[in-house]
C-alpha cells in the first residue's frame, strides 16, 4: 500500500505527455532540476500575476473574438504536472468580471523560477467542458471535443468498479487541544467497504450519527499532534446504481434542514416551474431538474458557496454540486417530494490510479415508490448525459456519508454536522479548516 499513498504527490490527472523530446530538453535527467508541484504552481501563478499588473490588476484573455479582463480565483494543485524535462502542465480557474469562472489549461517550459508559458486553452466555462483528454495508444494526449466524446471519457463507469482509496489530512499547528469528526464510508447495496488502514494521532472512537447511521471517526488531540498525518485506507466495490425501494420512510425526508429551510420563495419558485406540467410527482422531479440546470452556474469562488445553502444558491444562481442539490431538495420538499441528500467522491474514468480532486455530491427524490438517485451539477457540466443523471448514478464513486444535520456524540460546539466529506476540526472549540487529499489506483 505504500505506492498507493504516494499518490497524492503525483499528479495522474488526464493531461497531455509527450512521446518525444524537442531540442530544449535534450540534457540528461541528472542535470535537470526536480519540478514539484509547488514550483510548477510558482511559475503559472507569476506568468498570472506580471500580466496583470501590465493590465490594469486583470489578466487578459481572448476568447470566441472576445477580450476578456480576469481575476486568478485558484489554481487546481490536483492538475498540476511535469510532463517530462522543462515541459509542465497548470490548470487554472479564472473569474470574469461578470462572474462566469474560466478553466484555463496552461502548457510551461523551463526550470523552476525560469518558467514561460507555450500554450494557454479555455478547457471549461462554469464547469462545462469544450474538450475533454483522451490518452492514445502510445501514450499521449490528445483533445476531444466534448460533444464526440464516449460516456466513459465524460466520467461515467457503468456496470461495477473496483478501487482502493486513500483519504488523508495533515493536522495544522495547534495550540490547544482539539477534537475532530472524519467520516467513515459504509458498506451498503451499492457499495461494500473494507477498510484497510487507519492511522490517526491521539485517541479515536467510532460513532455512529442518530439519525441517519453513518459510521463517525471521532479524534481527540493535543497540541503534540501538530502537523500529524491522519490516513485512512480501503477497499471499494461499487455497483451502478439506479431507481430503487428501499425500507426508509419517505416523509422523513419532507423535512427541512438548517440550511434546506422550508420557504416560501421555494414553494413559489416550484409553482411557477410547475404550472403547466400535467403528471405525477416523477414529471414534476423532472421539471425541478431541469429548471436547476437552466437555472443554476458551475461557479466556485467567494465564501459562501460550497455549504449546501439553498437560500444562497437560489439567491445568487450558483455554486457547486452541495449548491445545486441543496436548491433542487427545497423545491422538491416544498411540493411534497420527499429529497435527500449524499457526499463522498467520484474516482475518475480515465485513468486507473492518481489524484481526486476533491468530494462530490448527488441527491435522491422518491417518486412512484422507489428513490432516484440524479446528479445535477454533472449533468450541467454535461449536457448529453443529463436523462442519465435523471435516474443514474456511475459506478464510479464512494459514498462517505448522507444526510444533514449529523447529530452525534460527543458533538462538535458548532452543533449538528451540516454534512460530512472533509474532517471536521475544532481546536479550543473554534472551528479550524482542513482540506484532505484524496487518491485511489484499480486492480
Amino acid at each position: 500500500m505504500k505506492l498507493l499513498c504516494t499518490l497524492f504527490f503525483i499528479c495522474c490527472s488526464c493531461v497531455p505527455s509527450f512521446a518525444t523530446q524537442d531540442a530544449a530538453s535534450s540534457s540528461t535527467l541528472e542535470t535537470i532540476p526536480n519540478v514539484v508541484t509547488t514550483d510548477i504552481k510558482a511559475g503559472i501563478e507569476l506568468h498570472i500575476r506580471e500580466l496583470s499588473e501590465s493590465n490594469g490588476g486583470f489578466f487578459p484573455l481572448t476568447f470566441e473574438d472576445k477580450e476578456m479582463k480576469l481575476k486568478l480565483v485558484r489554481v487546481h494543485m490536483e492538475y498540476l504536472a511535469n510532463l517530462g524535462p522543462r515541459r509542465h502542465f497548470a490548470c487554472v480557474d479564472l473569474a470574469s468580471e461578470d462572474g462566469n469562472v474560466y478553466d484555463v489549461d496552461f502548457f510551461l517550459a523551463g526550470d523552476p523560477g525560469s518558467m514561460t508559458v507555450t500554450e494557454t486553452t479555455v478547457h471549461k466555462l462554469n464547469g462545462r467542458p469544450y474538450y475533454l483528454w483522451e490518452q492514445q495508444d502510445d501514450g499521449t494526449w490528445i483533445h476531444v471535443e466534448a460533444t464526440d466524446a464516449s460516456r466513459e471519457l465524460l466520467g461515467v463507469v457503468e456496470g461495477e468498479d473496483k478501487f482502493s482509496f486513500v483519504y488523508q489530512a495533515t493536522l495544522p499547528q495547534m495550540s490547544e487541544d482539539a477534537r475532530m469528526w472524519i467520516p467513515i464510508p459504509s458498506s451498503d447495496d451499492f457499495q461494500k467497504i473494507n477498510v484497510t488502514n487507519l492511522d490517526v494521532p491521539g485517541t479515536h472512537q467510532i460513532l455512529k450519527d442518530d439519525r441517519f447511521g453513518n459510521q463517525v471517526l471521532f479524534v481527540e488531540l493535543t497540541p503534540e499532534d501538530s502537523g500529524s498525518v491522519i490516513l485512512m485506507q480501503f477497499d471499494v466495490e461499487r455497483q451502478e446504481k439506479s431507481m430503487y425501494a428501499d425500507t426508509t420512510i419517505p416523509a422523513a425526508y419532507l423535512a427541512p434542514e438548517k440550511l434546506v429551510p422550508n420557504l416560501e420563495k421555494f414553494k413559489d419558485i416550484a409553482a411557477e416551474v410547475l404550472a403547466d406540467k400535467n403528471g405525477g410527482e416523477l414529471v414534476k422531479a423532472r421539471a425541478l431538474y431541469d429548471h436547476t440546470i437552466d437555472t443554476m452556474r458551475y461557479a466556485k469562488f467567494g465564501n459562501e458557496y460550497g455549504k449546501g445553502d439553498a437560500v444562497f444558491a437560489c439567491d445568487s444562481a450558483r455554486g457547486n454540486c452541495t449548491d445545486y442539490h441543496s436548491y433542487f431538495i427545497a423545491l422538491s420538499r416544498s411540493v411534497g417530494i420527499p429529497a435527500r441528500f449524499a457526499i463522498g467522491a467520484a474516482v475518475p474514468s480515465g485513468r486507473d490510479e492518481g489524484g481526486v480532486s476533491g468530494y462530490h455530491c448527488w441527491a435522491e427524490f422518491f417518486a412512484e415508490g422507489k428513490w432516484w438517485p440524479i446528479d445535477i451539477s454533472e449533468a450541467d457540466k454535461y449536457t448529453s448525459l443529463s436523462t442519465y443523471y435523471f435516474g443514474h448514478n456511475p459506478a464510479n464513486r464512494v459514498e462517505f456519508s448522507h444526510g444533514r444535520d449529523l447529530v452525534v456524540t460527543p458533538l462538535p460546539e458548532s452543533g449538528p454536522i451540516n454534512f460530512l466529506a472533509y474532517p471536521l476540526l475544532e481546536v479550543g472549540g473554534k472551528p479550524v479548516k482542513i482540506k484532505p487529499q484524496f487518491g485511489f489506483k484499480r486492480g
